[in-house]
């Protein structure tokens, strides 16, 4: 094996000398020429016929005093093998000769649209996408660093800018879980969204500052509070709050700005259905509209089309699916395709546009161009997201509920990013630990196992201990509480549906970290009350193995503490703080505000808990990690690169249970690039030599196995449909509207959510990838004496007959709501001049 240089800026290339593995993995175990001290912070020189081995910075850095003397501008360290140009001031990358090169694709791949100017290409290779030779060892080993530069990172206090410790005390708490940090630091190319107020990249910001090498003592978080402000009026003013809210709203937020679908392999309808390439149904729009088109005769053709294709019934909600898909003519107007005959079936089933030699449909002329069809959506429930956020954070609970009338038992299955637990009372507390109640929860499938590590003696001395001191109570109690089965009581009445039943609920999946709420405030109509007992919580090897339902695949169930906010004062009035377990040094620290200060275990475990964070304990992680290491600096030859998800590399250095490899995150279900992501593929992925492919893909599974990136070109064309589509709509409504509003006296006005409105605005606008689903009017509309009228105070527009007809024909939905104005008012007006006029002259 030997270095050689690849494509770079750097000048001083042109002096490096062949290096062979050899001679790297002697000068490795050697030490420096100058103090002889040994690795691993060892540094080689890169200058031809140099063979000089100096030491870096943890030491007298003689590496660089050789390089000013000499002029030597290239050295290599000998661990992570990075390349440093002392005279550029920059890391420099070289290309690894590792045996033959694999020869240039013959042919392009399959049709990558991407000017080259937004999409790096590999030489010889005009489709290729390719990343730039990365260093691979700085994303994997957690090692890098020395002591003195990682025992200050992560230690800075956060400015309190009005009554805001809740928050200080929020964010310490989550900056301190490794997995969410470890995302915004190295995959900061992935934090993108166009959602206001962008409040991931103020925390991303916020997260580089707190943990810089360079940091400063504190540091002022305007950004981010002001975010919040902006999402949730409750954080406006100086008033002290929640700090459990304020954890809600922001990872909530988070969530919402950096999800992304959930990529299915085999779903080919992850941008619009209904875009079949072969059936493809065509819309004729004119290139050129011509303004002197009888615009009524137009509106009136919608309307009956829209009459014939609902059976005259528009109070009737109307199956998308079922309805032949409209066609805009070259006059503007909605043009519907024959029904499908019996013969047809097989067609209407497999697509929802109908065969391009359907009669129905008109020939394509010089003067139009293809649109996409107005096919029917598919229902915006029914998409699947995921976020960091998700990945970290979520995991699922069961619950059931088992009649005893019937002994039917009904099961619901339910996410959470927190468990907000009960703090028992004295009488709780006896009862959870009842020899009875112990049986029965046994038998219930609960958590009967709970207290088998404490021992009843040790219990009865704690119990006595009570009496004089107050409740013992631990994180083991809470949990109990919470999963503890729930008697449920039922009324008997002649048509009571309730009945007598239990419920229990059981952990199904783990998350990797746990944050834990107890209920210490309860809020009345007038005041609120704090419960200041103290909950006694362990620092390692919190067990919820008792709490899991019999089928959960959960491997890894012992969780260490990461984190505790804790609240001193009244409900009324109080301070946060929080104490974290900094990952770098394993130490403990106090944060107050600006003050960070460290402090013995034994301060944490007497603190008052309000809000706890638990990671996932699993010692293999940390050997998977070791190896993995250790491989990459093997430096075997390789004649296959593999390309990875820097998400997935995320989770194998900071999670317990990193999962199956998802590659799935840069890659579309057609296994190309999505064309919006081929422009920062960078930031999405890293290449890795295939003897640690093959490590981790033997270890973990999933994949794909990916070695050549392209653009993909299905995914390409149907975006240009969508936006053809999204033209086309936003064409018609507009033009509609404006007769609509040109329009003196509209005998009726048709009424649409806003809601509904606002969503179907962002599709056609661009701004949300997401079609709208059916038209949802349910809000706005209410019954009165068996007719839907507008409920007031509704958030509604107002459209014309023609414009809902023309949308519903697309969405469908419903139910219609129709004002008729000035017409019931005219008529009683009338009638009571009538009745006036009447009794005037009979008086007479």
């Amino acid at each position: 094996m030997s270095l050689s240089v690849a494509n770079c800026d750097c000048p001083h290339l042109e002096c490096v000398g062949e290096v062979t593995k050899e001679e790297l993995i002697q000068k490795s175990h050697g030490q420096c020429q100058d103090c002889k001290v040994g690795g691993p912070n060892l540094w080689a020189c890169l200058e031809n016929g140099c063979a000089y081995v100096g030491c870096g910075e943890s030491h007298a850095d003689h590496s660089t005093v050789h390089s000013q003397e000499t002029h030597h501008n290239l050295t290599v360290n000998l661990t992570t093998l990075r390349v440093w140009c002392y005279a550029c001031g920059k890391e420099v990358f070289l290309e690894r000769k590792l045996g033959p090169r694999p020869p240039a694709p013959l042919s392009k791949p399959h049709s990558p649209l991407q000017p080259p100017a937004q999409i790096p290409r590999v030489p010889g290779s005009p489709g290729a996408l390719r990343v730039p030779p990365a260093a691979v060892c700085e994303d994997l080993d957690m090692e890098m660093e020395e002591e003195d530069e990682i025992r200050t990172r992560g230690l800075t206090g956060l400015k309190n800018i009005g009554n805001t410790c809740y928050m200080n005390a929020a964010l310490q708490a989550l900056s301190n879980c490794p997995p969410l940090t470890q995302f915004f630091l190295d995959c900061g190319g992935l934090v993108r969204t166009d959602k206001k107020p962008a409040l991931c990249k103020s925390y991303q910001k916020l997260v580089c500052d707190l943990w810089h090498k360079n940091r400063p003592s504190y540091v002022v978080p305007t950004n981010l509070f002001q975010g919040i402000k902006a999402i949730n009026p409750m954080f406006r003013g100086y008033s002290q709050q929640d700090s459990q809210e304020f954890l809600r709203c922001l990872m909530d937020q988070l969530h919402e700005e950096l999800k992304e679908p959930v990529v299915e392999p085999d779903d080919h309808s992850h941008v619009t259905r209904g875009l079949d390439d072969t059936n493809e149904a065509e819309m004729l729009i004119p290139d050129d509209v011509q303004a002197n088109r009888d615009w009524q005769k137009e509106k009136n053709l919608i309307n009956d089309l829209y009459r014939a294709g609902s059976n005259q019934d528009l109070d009737k909600d109307i199956d998308t699916a079922a309805e032949p898909v409209p066609v805009i003519s070259s006059q503007g107007a909605v043009k519907v395709p024959h029904s499908p005959t019996p013969n047809d079936g097989m067609v209407s089933k497999m697509s929802s546009s109908p065969p391009k030699s359907s009669p129905g449909w008109p020939a394509l002329g010089s003067s139009h161009k293809k649109v996409t069809p107005l096919s029917p959506p598919k229902s915006r429930t029914q998409k699947r997201y995921r976020s960091i956020i998700a990945d970290v954070f979520d995991g699922t609970i069961i619950s059931s509920v088992q009649c005893l009338t019937c002994d039917r038992v009904s099961v619901t299955l339910e996410n959470f990013q927190d468990i907000s637990l009960p703090i028992p009372g004295k009488e709780d507390l006896a009862k959870l630990h009842s020899s009875s109640h112990q049986t029965a929860l046994v038998k219930a499938g609960s958590c009967g196992e709970a207290y088998a590590p404490q021992g009843w003696i040790a219990f009865v001395m704690e119990y006595i201990k009570s009496w004089f001191w107050g409740p013992v109570v631990t994180l083991q109690d809470c949990l109990a509480a919470f999963f503890a089965r729930d008697e449920l009581k039922g009324e008997d009445g002649d048509r009571a549906l309730l009945r007598n039943g239990v419920k229990f609920c059981k952990v199904q999946s783990l998350p990797e970290i746990l944050c834990i709420h107890l209920k210490r405030f309860r809020h009345e109509l007038m005041f609120s009350t704090k419960i200041s007992t103290h909950v006694s919580f362990p620092l390692v090897g919190l067990d919820l193995q008792p709490f899991l339902a019999k089928d959960s695949s959960a491997h890894t169930t012992s969780y260490d503490l990461l984190s505790v906010i804790c609240h001193h004062g009244t409900a009324s009035s109080g301070h946060y703080i929080a104490y974290c377990r900094n990952d770098l040094n394993g130490q403990w620290y106090e944060f107050d505000d600006q003050s960070v200060t460290e402090v013995p275990e034994s301060c944490v475990q007497n603190a008052e808990a309000y809000v706890l964070f638990y990671k996932k304990s699993n010692e293999d992680a940390q050997k998977e990690r070791r190896r993995v290491s250790n491989l990459l600096n093997m430096m075997e030859p390789s004649l296959l690169q593999f390309y990875i998800s820097r998400q997935w590399l995320n989770k194998f250095k900071t999670f317990a249970e990193p999962g199956p490899i998802s590659n799935h995150d840069f890659l579309c279900s057609h296994g190309g690039l999505p064309p919006h992501k081929a422009t920062y593929i960078d930031d999405l992925v890293l290449m890795l030599p295939q003897n640690v492919w093959d490590h981790l893909y033997s270890r973990y599974g999933g994949g794909p196995a990916v070695n050549h990136l392209y653009v993909c070109h299905t995914c390409q064309l149907e975006i240009e449909k969508l936006e053809k589509r999204r033209k086309a709509e936003l064409d018609m409504f507009v033009r509609l509207n404006k007769a609509f509003q040109e329009e003196e006296s509209p005998a009726v006005i048709y009424c649409i959510s806003m809601q509904w409105f606002r969503e179907w605005e962002a599709f056609v606008k661009g701004k949300d990838s997401d079609l709208p689903g059916p038209i949802d009017n349910t809000k706005i509309a209410v019954n009165k004496n068996g007719h839907l009228t507008l409920k007031q105070g509704a958030d509604s527009g107002q459209i014309s007959e023609e414009t809902w007809n023309f949308l519903h024909l697309i969405y469908g939905g419903g139910p219609v709501v129709t004002v008729r104005p000035n017409v019931a008012h005219q008529e009683s007006e009338a009638s009571q001049s009538e009745e006036k006029i009447e009794v005037e002259t009979r008086s007479v």
